[in-house]
């Protein structure tokens, strides 16, 4: 799987966990929701910068979304596993 399209897959399932629309998100995070989009769908990676601003408005950190990115890759992602930081 692509990197991309995994960090697409954990953004959609913390946004919608956070109970977030990508616009509410966006506002959030100082993002356009057209960009939140675009990463949910794997269009495109995100920096550094973006993954720091997203991971507050998503209740997790940083380290919390990478990892979950690197889980999607390795497929060790199993049903219950997905709890983000509170």
């Amino acid at each position: 799987m692509d990197p991309a399209v995994a960090f697409g897959l954990v953004l959609r399932r913390l946004r919608t966990a956070a109970d977030l629309t990508q616009e509410k998100l966006g506002f959030d995070s100082g993002l356009r929701r057209t960009y939140i989009s675009i990463l949910e769908l794997g269009q495109q990676q995100p920096t550094l910068t973006t993954i720091l601003k997203l991971a507050k408005p998503l209740g997790c950190s940083a380290a919390d979304m990478v990892a979950l990115v690197e889980r999607e890759l390795m497929g060790t992602r199993r049903k219950g596993q997905f709890r983000p930081r509170q």
